[in-house]
C-alpha cells in the first residue's frame, strides 16, 4: 500500500500490556490488595517473577492471544460497517462498474492513479475479470497522493461522464503510466481518446464529479482506509496489492460460504 498502517507502541510496551492481566490474575488469586502485608506482597511478587522466568513462553502466548482477540474484534466491527455501507459500496452510481453487471460477487477497489501498487495491481484485476465471467468490479477513485492525483481524478471522472464506454481504455492508459499522472497527462490521454479539454473542463467542476469524489472519501474514512489499493470483498476489507490469487481465493470463499474467510471445516 502507498500509505501503510503503522503499529503503535514498541514490542516491549505491547508485551507489558499483554502480560498485565496475568500479573493481576496472580494477585487476585492470593486475595484483595488491602489484605496483604509487606511480606505477603513481596512473596507474591517473587512467585510471579519466578514463574515468568521459568515459563517465558507464557509472555508470548499472552501477547499472541491479545493480538488475536484485537484482530477478531476489529474484523467483526469492520464487517458490520461494510454491511451498513453495502448499497453505497456496490450499487451507487458514483462508482464505475466493470465485468459482469449482474455478477454474483462484487469486488470494490479504491485506487489512486499515482499509486505504484495500484498500477501493479491493475493486471491482477484484469486477470480476474478475464478468468471469472461472474465477477463484478466497482472502481472507486480516491486521490490520496496529493493535488496531482486529485486533478487527475477529476479529469477521469469527467471523462467517464462524457464518454463512459471509453473509460476502461482511459483508466488502463493512466494506470500504465510510469511517470506522475497529473491534470495535463490526464487531459492528454482524454484527447487521444476523442474527448477534448473544452468538453471536460465544465464537467470537472460539476456536481457529478464532486459527488463521486466525496462519496469515495466518506466510504474510505468509514472503513478506515488509509492507503491504496484497498479492496472490499464480501464482508472484508483487504488492504494492499495482495495479488490475483489471494483475491480469487476471497471471491471463491464468498461464493462458498457468504464470507471472504470461511470457517474451518469441522473434523
Amino acid at each position: 500500500m502507498t500509505s501503510p498502517r503503522q503499529r503503535i507502541g514498541s514490542p516491549a510496551t505491547r508485551l507489558l500490556r499483554a502480560t498485565a492481566p496475568l500479573l493481576v490474575g496472580a494477585t487476585l488469586v492470593a486475595g484483595p490488595a488491602h489484605a496483604f502485608d509487606q511480606a505477603q506482597t513481596s512473596e507474591i511478587e517473587t512467585i510471579v517473577r519466578n514463574y515468568l522466568i521459568e515459563h517465558p513462553e507464557v509472555l508470548l502466548e499472552s501477547l499472541q492471544a491479545l493480538e488475536a482477540k484485537r484482530t477478531a474484534e476489529a474484523k467483526a466491527g469492520q464487517g458490520e460497517t461494510i454491511a451498513e455501507l453495502r448499497d453505497r459500496l456496490v450499487s451507487s452510481p458514483d462508482g464505475t462498474v466493470a465485468g459482469n453487471p449482474e455478477g454474483d460477487v462484487t469486488l470494490v477497489e479504491f485506487f489512486d492513479y499515482n499509486c505504484g501498487y495500484c498500477r501493479r495491481a491493475a493486471s491482477d484485476l484484469q486477470v480476474l475479470l478475464e478468468s471469472d465471467p461472474k465477477l463484478r468490479v466497482v472502481y472507486k477513485e480516491i486521490p490520496v497522493l496529493g493535488p496531482p492525483s486529485e486533478a487527475a481524478a477529476r479529469v477521469s471522472l469527467a471523462f467517464r461522464e462524457a464518454k463512459p464506454d471509453a473509460y476502461p481504455a482511459f483508466q488502463k492508459t493512466l494506470l500504465g503510466s510510469r511517470a506522475q499522472v497529473d491534470e495535463a497527462r490526464a487531459l492528454e490521454v482524454a484527447a487521444e481518446l476523442g474527448v477534448p479539454e473544452s468538453t471536460l473542463r465544465p464537467l470537472m467542476g460539476g456536481t457529478a464529479v464532486a459527488a463521486a469524489l466525496n462519496e469515495s472519501a466518506e466510504l474510505a474514512t468509514a472503513l478506515g482506509i488509509n492507503g491504496t489499493p484497498s479492496y472490499v470483498i464480501g464482508d472484508e476489507l483487504v488492504p494492499g496489492a495482495v495479488g490475483a490469487d489471494a483475491l480469487a481465493q476471497k471471491i471463491a470463499s464468498v461464493r462458498a460460504c457468504g464470507s471472504a474467510t470461511c470457517p474451518p471445516a469441522a473434523d
